[in-house]
């Protein structure tokens, strides 16, 4: 599926790969890592792109919302395939713009010589790959700036890493069932339907190059199972994570499972996702005592962040639909079947007093508003979820105001097109998101991601 009108788009993800990410800011237990949006304004400045969709313009969200329809259907699709606290070596600061809807990067390295590659961080995704022994026309090997100047990307290789191992279909990661032999290369495909986006390739073991999060900043390296991905298609080719992706999901291959299986750090992560666009990760953090919880609905089939919605309040209407969602970091814009859908739109729009915008056919949003004479931000009504268990989720902007005129603004919310309800990364904006996969419960807690001292990382389960 071709990005359309959005021409730019093309190249606007890639801009992202190539950011300095020094400085450090530790905290907690665990570890973490920086991580960058796509359009954040430090990427942009860095590698000086021109062309790209300006923050909050009708181009950029529609731009994204395209994007999260081209892989949404990644979950109705199959997938082959505690000491000191500890963090990646290029340090655990973060960064984010303050807009909605784009996916968090990490700066990850990888084998011996190391090798670093900015990755998309996906919690729903399970595998970790890198492009790797490319195909030809089948990775993005580089990129090109404003001032035309190439910038080669890092390319994985089994053969140039003195750690690196192939593993084989005997494998207990394999997981495949049509390998040729037990001593053959255990294949991996995952493929994103409706979208024709894959990853295809051979599993590989290399290291994983981390240091201890505290003054004394020990290395510590640890194998870890990655896709070595030698064909990408789609959008991986568009500019959709085109250095790689790195998987956090549930699954004994994702990166959290083999952190803990590894005794490195408890089973459980948390995302962080600041209002300003400042986000952080950090493993073995397994929240603190006064966040608010809801158990995960673990399935035995493609388990993925599945939590059960009870209530929804839109100011003061109120409706007991109780259904699943999957809370998802790879997706920018929260979408909804109906009734839910409907609901949280008729009730919010009953609610706004201002006049509706008459929606531009490229809007991905059906709700719309012109902000009034001298205002500059909308007044609207609290939107909240009741989870299973009975703990509220504050929304805390599920709106966005549109650039350059910044005279409307948008409900932030998509009707779903697949059988499946996803609370993407808008609506996690203020908050650190803990997915605790011991106590198998999602936790989240206010959060501003600079000075967060309340987390308890705590260490592995004896």
């Amino acid at each position: 599926m071709s990005w359309g009108p959005f021409t730019s788009a093309r190249s606007f993800l890639l801009l992202f790969l190539f950011l300095g990410l020094g400085s450090r800011i530790c905290y907690g237990s665990g570890f973490g890592f920086d991580i960058h949006h796509r359009f954040s304004d430090p990427v942009k400045g860095i590698l000086g792109f021109d062309g790209l969709p300006e923050r909050g313009s009708v181009e950029y969200y529609a731009a994204m919302s395209h994007r999260d329809r081209l892989i949404r259907g990644r979950h109705l699709a199959a997938s082959d395939g505690q000491t000191s606290p500890l963090t990646f070596v290029n340090g655990n600061e973060t960064a984010f713009s303050n807009s909605l809807g784009f996916l968090h990067y990490a700066n990850v390295s990888v084998g011996t010589p190391s090798l670093s590659f900015l990755v998309a961080l996906d919690t729903g995704s399970d595998l970790f790959w890198l492009p790797c022994d490319c195909k030809p026309g089948s990775c993005v090997f580089a990129l090109q700036n404003s001032s035309r100047t190439i910038i080669d990307l890092s390319i994985y290789s089994p053969s140039n890493s003195s750690t690196s191992k192939i593993v084989s279909c005997n494998s207990t990661l394999c997981g495949q069932t049509q390998c040729p032999s037990a001593n053959s290369n255990c294949p991996y495909n995952v493929s994103y339907i409706s979208s024709n986006t894959s990853s295809t390739g051979i599993l590989v073991e290399d290291i994983l190059h981390l240091i201890t999060d505290d003054d004394q900043q020990k290395a510590v390296d640890t194998p870890i199972t990655f896709g070595c991905g030698q064909i990408q298609t789609g959008i991986f080719l568009e500019g959709a994570a085109p250095n790689g992706l790195f998987g956090l999901g549930i699954e004994n291959i994702s990166v959290p499972s083999t952190l803990a299986r590894n005794g490195l750090a408890s089973n459980s992560f948390a995302l962080c996702f600041g209002r300003d666009g400042v986000g952080r990760i950090s493993f073995g953090n397994n929240g603190s005592s006064d966040q608010r919880e809801t158990p995960f609905n673990i399935r035995q089939l493609h388990p993925t962040y599945n939590i059960s919605i009870t209530q929804i309040t839109v100011g003061q209407n109120s409706s007991e639909l109780e259904f699943s969602a999957i809370f998802d970091s790879g997706t920018s814009f929260t979408s909804l079947r109906d009734p839910a859908y409907t609901f949280i739109s008729e009730s919010f729009d009953s609610q706004i007093k201002e006049k509706r915008y008459t929606s531009d056919p490229q809007l991905p949003f059906d709700y719309c508003y012109y902000l009034s004479a001298n205002q500059t931000s909308p007044v609207i009504p609290d939107v909240n979820l009741t989870m299973k268990g009975g703990d509220t989720y504050f929304l805390n902007n599920p709106t966005v105001k549109i650039v350059p005129t910044q005279d409307f603004y948008c409900l932030a919310l998509l009707k779903s097109e697949v059988n499946i309800d996803i609370i993407g990364q808008n609506f996690m904006t203020g908050y650190q998101i803990v997915f605790d996969r011991e106590r198998m419960v999602l936790g989240w807690k206010d959060s501003n991601c600079y000075n967060d001292q309340t987390s308890n990382n705590l260490p592995i389960s004896p």
